[in-house]
């Protein structure tokens, strides 16, 4: 494929991921915008159709992973992390859809695995994302047959900068695979379900084997 590759501010994150596809023989290409504005959002999508020609996959990964606990949620915190995490990503799938429909191409949207786990202190980043699965499940049929559309589910992948060694080490210990994830396990199920041409309203969770250890634990 031809990627075009969005960035808010880190341009030198895409450049680099730029550079990578092109070692590997493909082409790319980066381009900004600020997707907590849905005009934004948008316009990103007419300038990479008119750019490259058409569309077959579209990823809406951008996200925001704020803390906050639930005595601290504001109308302030909770609209910037709906109209990023959810609010920009049906922009984007809407605007995506004439493009779509032309390559019978699909959509993979990144929700997480707190959507059926919830965390404590990320309520507005919760609910993004159980808004994030249910907009996936409701697209799978407005836009069949034509465009597909599933997600993958990230469990504990790429700890931020800072993260407490010690509540890491806890968490690896729930994990059956006994680590956490990379981006390459998320680019892996990504992959897998844009070739999956019987495949569409699913959620494949990537979180290797949490889920299944909680219901254990706690059913």
């Amino acid at each position: 494929m031809r990627v075009a590759v969005h960035y808010g501010r880190s341009a030198d994150g895409a450049e680099e991921t730029c550079r990578m596809i092109r070692k590997i023989g493909g082409e790319a290409e980066a381009f900004a915008a600020d997707l907590s504005d849905r005009q934004s959002a948008r316009e990103l999508v007419r300038t990479v159709v008119g750019r490259l020609g058409g569309l077959d996959l579209l990823v809406p990964s951008a996200a925001s992973f704020e803390r906050v606990s639930y005595g601290d949620v504001d109308d302030e915190s909770w609209d910037r992390t709906i109209e990023l995490n959810s609010s920009s990503a049906f922009a984007l799938a809407s605007e995506a859809t004439s493009a779509l429909r032309e390559s019978r191409g699909s959509i993979v949207f990144i929700t997480c695995s707190s959507a059926t786990t919830p965390f404590r202190n990320y309520l507005p980043y919760v609910v993004s994302k159980g808004a994030l699965r249910q907009l996936m499940r409701t697209l799978s049929l407005e836009l069949a047959p034509e465009v597909r559309v599933n997600a993958v589910a990230p469990g504990t992948v790429l700890p931020p900068p800072g993260f407490d060694p010690a509540a890491l080490d806890r968490i690896t210990r729930r994990i059956p695979l006994g680590r956490v994830g990379s981006a390459e396990d998320i680019a892996e199920a990504v992959l897998f379900l844009a070739g999956a041409s019987f495949v569409t309203g699913h959620e494949l969770v990537v979180d290797g084997g949490r889920s299944v250890a909680a219901i254990e634990r706690f059913g």
